[in-house]
C-alpha cells in the first residue's frame, strides 16, 4: 500500500543528505559537458543487480544500436558488474558521475520506480516539477493489483510500459497517465522466455514479500527479529508446505527436487527454515538467477508474485498459494482487475494440503499444463514474440 509522507520521512537516512551535495555539484559540472551528450540514455534496474528489463534493453541497444549512447548504472561491487560492463559503458551507482549522467540524460530508463542516484531526492526533483526530464518505466512485472504508488501523481513518468491489452486497459483507465503515455510494448526480459529447456524433476517455490511484516517484526536485535518472523503467518504457512509429509513422499516417489527461492527481502531470514531433506534447496541471490530458475523448472508454486506471469508466459503449469488474501489486499497491494480464480493460470489454494494435492496431480501428468490454462494463455498474452526489446527501444526513441 502507499506510504504516507511521514513514513517516507522516517526512512530518510544520512546518506540521503550526502546526495544533496552530490546533486548540487553535479548540477554545476553537467553544464560543462552537456554539449557532448545530446542523446544519452541512462539505464538501470537496481543498485546491485542487472538481471531485469533494464539489463536486457541495454544489451539489445549495445548489440543492435551501437551508435545510441547508453550508460548502465550499477554498483561496481555487484556480482553482475563484470557481465554488464562487458557489453558497454557503465557508471557506479549513486556516485557523483551517476548524478551527472542523470542530469545529462535525454532518457532516464529503469525497471524500478526508484532506479536513480537517490530515490528520495529524485522523487522531490521529478514529482514536484523541479527537474524536467524524460523518465521511462520499463516495469518489473505485469500488474495484477492496484499499485497506488505507481499512479501518475506519484511518478510523473513519461512512458509506462505494459505487456497485455488487459493490463494496458487497466493502467490506462485507472493510473491517471496522459493519453499515449501508457503503451503496450511487452517486458524486455520476455524475449528470453522462448528458448528454454525444462528439468521435469525440478519444482520452484517462490513467494513474494509482505510489506506489513517489516513493521510487525521490527527490532534492533537481529535474533529477536528472527524469532518474531518465525511467529508470522507468512513463515508458518510456507514452512508447513516445505515440511509437508505428503510432499516429501511425492518427492521420493517421483525423484523430484525443490528449489525454494524467497523474495530478496526475506533472505536474511533463510535460517528460520530448518529443512533437513537433501532434495530441497533453499536458494538465495546472487548464487541463483531468477530467470534461469523460471526457465528450467517444471512447475511453480507462488502466491501473488509477478513471477507467476513470467512462468505462465512460457505455458508451464503453476499453483497459487493464497493463504492470506484479505490481509495482503488490506496491507500490501490492493485488488486490481485480475481475477485469479477466473483468469489465473493455475489452481488457487489456501492450505498446504491443497497445494500438495495439485502438485501431485501435475506430477502424475508429467507436469503437462491443462487445456483450460493454455486457453487462458492464448486469450491473455496477445503479445507473444521475441520483439519486446525492439518495441521498447523504438517507443523510447520516438518520445517527443
Amino acid at each position: 500500500m502507499e506510504q504516507t509522507f511521514l513514513e517516507k520521512l522516517k526512512r530518510v537516512k544520512a546518506g540521503d543528505i550526502c546526495h544533496i551535495f552530490k546533486f548540487l555539484i553535479a548540477w554545476i559540472l553537467h553544464w560543462f559537458v552537456k554539449s557532448r551528450h545530446r542523446d544519452l540514455w541512462l539505464i538501470c534496474d537496481t543498485e546491485n543487480e542487472a538481471r531485469d528489463n533494464g539489463y536486457w534493453l541495454f544489451k539489445y541497444i549495445c548489440e543492435n544500436h551501437p551508435d545510441q549512447e547508453a550508460v548502465y548504472a550499477i554498483n561496481r561491487r555487484s556480482p553482475d558488474f563484470k557481465r554488464v560492463s562487458s557489453l558497454g559503458k557503465t557508471v557506479h551507482y549513486g556516485s557523483l558521475k551517476h548524478w551527472i549522467y542523470y542530469l545529462l540524460a535525454s532518457r532516464n530508463i529503469s525497471s524500478q520506480k526508484m532506479g536513480k542516484p537517490n530515490a528520495a531526492i529524485c522523487y522531490v526533483l521529478e514529482v514536484y516539477g523541479i527537474l524536467k526530464n524524460i523518465r521511462v518505466f520499463l516495469q518489473h512485472g505485469i500488474i495484477t493489483a492496484d499499485l497506488t504508488f505507481l499512479y501518475y501523481p506519484h511518478t510523473k513518468m513519461r512512458l509506462f510500459v505494459c505487456s497485455t491489452q488487459k493490463e494496458w486497459q487497466y493502467v490506462n483507465d485507472h493510473y491517471g497517465y496522459p493519453d499515449g503515455w501508457v503503451q503496450k510494448l511487452g517486458l524486455c526480459r520476455f524475449d528470453q522466455l522462448h528458448d528454454f529447456k525444462v528439468n521435469k524433476k525440478q519444482l520452484l517455490l517462490m513467494p513474494t514479500w509482505r510489506m506489513y511484516i517489516r513493521n510487525e517484526i521490527h527490532s534492533s536485535n537481529p535474533e529477536q527479529e528472527l524469532e518474531k518472523f518465525k511467529k508470522t503467518e507468512y513463515f508458518q504457512y510456507w514452512n508447513e508446505l516445505l515440511n509437508h509429509q505428503e510432499l516429501q513422499r511425492l518427492m521420493d516417489e517421483k525423484d523430484l527436487k525443490i528449489i525454494f527461492y524467497p523474495h530478496r527481502e526475506m533472505h536474511r531470514f533463510l535460517g528460520a527454515f530448518q529443512i533437513e531433506r537433501p532434495g530441497i534447496t533453499v536458494a538465495s541471490w546472487p548464487e541463483y538467477d531468477v530467470q534461469d530458475l523460471l526457465k528450467t523448472s517444471a512447475c511453480l508454486v507462488t502466491d501473488f508474485s509477478s513471477v507467476a506471469m513470467d512462468f505462465a508466459y512460457m505455458k508451464k503449469p503453476l499453483v497459487y498459494y493464497h493463504f492470506d488474501t484479505r490481509k495482503f489486499r488490506e496491507s500490501h497491494h490492493g485488488v486490481g482487475d485480475f481475477d485469479f480464480e477466473k483468469e489465473g493460470f493455475g489452481p488457487v489454494c489456501q492450505q498446504a494440503d491443497a497445494v500438495v494435492e495439485k502438485i501431485t496431480e501435475l506430477a502424475e501428468q508429467e507436469f503437462q499444463n491443462r487445456e483450460v490454462y493454455l486457453k487462458r494463455h492464448a486469450a491473455y498474452f496477445d503479445l507473444w514474440d521475441e520483439k519486446n526489446c525492439r518495441r521498447n527501444y523504438e517507443a523510447i526513441k520516438n518520445i517527443t
